[in-house]
Parts: C-alpha cells; structure tokens; sequence
C-alpha cells in the first residue's frame, strides 16, 4: 500500500475530523515552548548553577521553533489564519530563516520529496554523504551562513528560487528588510548590554547542530520515489522531544496528510499501524546508522 492507497482508505467523516484545526491545543503548546525558552533565558541571565548547560538548552529550545515555523507554513498550528502568520514571522526571526521565501521553499519541498532533480532540501545539500560534509553540516555553520545569505540577498532584489512565485517576491523583499531591522538594533543594543548574546544568539549557534540531526532522519537514507511511505522516515522517541519538535518525528503521517494539525498526528499514526514502510526506533540509533554509510 502506498500513502494515496491509505488515504483513500479513511473514511471521509475521518479525514474531516482529522484535518480541523482548533487554536486551543496550539495556544497551549506555544504557552509551554515559550515558557521554556523564558525559563532557560532567566536561568542564564541570573546565572543559576550550571547555567552553561542552560545555554545549550535554551539553544535547542529556540532552534526547534523551526517545527513550528514548518507548522505555520501549513496553517496549522492555530485556526486563525492571522496567529499562524505571525507566529511564523516570529520564529522566522528568531532563527534567521524568513517565513514568506520558507513557506515556497516547504511546498516545493512536499511536493518532490526526495526527488533529487526538484526537491529543493535536496538541491540545497541538506543529506551529507562524506565524514567532513557530515561534520561541517551539524555544526550548523551552512545553515547560517545559507540564511543570513538569503536575508541579505532577498532584501536586495536577489531572485530568491525558481520555486517563488512572482506574486510573493514583494513580500519576500519587505520582510528580509524588516528581518535586517531587527538584527541591525539587536547588534546595536551590545553597546548597551550582551544580554541578547548570552539568551539568544550564542544559544543559537550551541543548539543547531541538535536540529540539524534530527531533520537528517526526516529523509535521510529514505528512497527517491513519490511514495510518501517510502521516501519519509517516522522517528520513535520520548515526549520531550515530541513536545520540542511539534509532533514531527511523526513525519510520515505528516507527508501523507499535510493538513492535519500537530496535535492530531498522534491519532494518524494509529490509523496507520502497520503501513510503516521507513521507521526508526530513537534519534541515535538512526544518527549511528547514518554515519555508518559515510565515505
């Protein structure tokens, strides 16, 4: 059975119950993402016992706002249309990856996944095949280098993919200028206080490469056909970080049924016992399994 095959397979009063959105769940989830970072950005700024290894959670902790960031280009996260904008310009502040040029680069993404000639994750070298490619990509610095690119170049006019539709590219260039904005005022206020440095910036560079490895499991090693449960991985792990991530290491479920909201990809996983062609059973059993094919 392929995805199109389960998904003709759910009743339609299912699917309908599936895919609707409510603001409450995501409200509760945010209030529970966003009070962590607070938490950890006090721990640092009042330097509590062993705030240094605050620093590398409040860094996880904000790198992951990237699932959410995901979830909003779907509509998801919230039923209104406005918080889950907002929300996503946020996070796409935060972690330096702007929303409007993200919510293209993403559709393009699930509609050729894993095709290597269109998918745009793939063109952009996001699957390292070599020991110092897998290094230089976990640590994070392509991510950033690729994003402050894009803010930059986007905010001049540059064409920012093929994937872009001409109707957008408006936006794309007035938020990259609001997004060099905010990161002008954010270096001008060291001269006042490193306060954002020590809660945001240095915790940023400290928890990429955690994300950059559980995206790796996404679709790494998965095959490079249309079938979404072939070419997608679901990641069995904890609750911490299914809660980090927004249900995510649900991602075949999530593939298969892009619509359906973070909060009910756990019952989609139900209905689909059985039908998993691509699993792993933790992060670090699919990380060892990975670097074990490296060249």
């Amino acid at each position: 059975m392929d995805h199109k095959a389960f998904i003709k397979g759910l009743s339609p009063d299912t699917l309908t119950a599936l895919n609707q959105t409510q603001s409450a769940a995501g409200l509760r989830h945010l209030a529970g993402h966003g009070g962590l970072i607070v938490v950890f950005a006090l721990w640092i700024a009042l330097g509590w016992p062993l705030w240094g290894l605050a620093l590398v959670g409040q860094g996880i902790a904000i790198c992951f706002l990237f699932t959410l960031e995901h979830e909003a280009t779907h509509k998801t996260p919230f039923r209104s249309l406005v918080l889950n904008e907002w929300v996503g310009r946020i996070c796409g502040v935060l972690i330096a990856l702007p929303f409007e040029w993200f919510r293209y680069f993403h559709l393009a993404h699930h509609r050729y996944t894993n095709n290597p000639e269109k998918d745009p994750e793939l063109l952009a070298g996001s699957k390292p095949d070599t020991i110092g490619n897998f290094i230089v990509h976990i640590s994070g610095i392509p991510y950033w280098v690729d994003m402050l690119d894009r803010v930059i170049g986007s905010a001049f006019g540059r064409d920012a993919g093929g994937f872009l539709p001409q109707r957008a590219r408006r936006r794309v260039v007035i938020e990259a200028r609001w997004m060099l904005l905010v990161y002008g005022i954010v270096l001008a206020s060291f001269f006042a206080s490193s306060l954002l440095f020590w809660i945001w910036l240095l915790p940023c560079l400290l928890g990429q490469p955690f994300l950059r490895l559980y995206l790796l499991a996404e679709h790494g090693r998965c095959a490079c056909v249309a079938n979404m449960f072939e070419n997608t991985r679901t990641t069995f792990t904890n609750r911490i970080v299914r809660f980090l991530a927004w249900n995510m290491p649900y991602h075949v479920e999530h593939h298969t049924l892009p619509q359906v909201p973070f909060h009910k990809l756990p019952e989609v996983h139900r209905h689909m016992q059985g039908h998993h062609q691509v699993t792993s059973d933790d992060y670090a059993e699919f990380t060892a399994e990975y670097a074990s094919h490296l060249r």
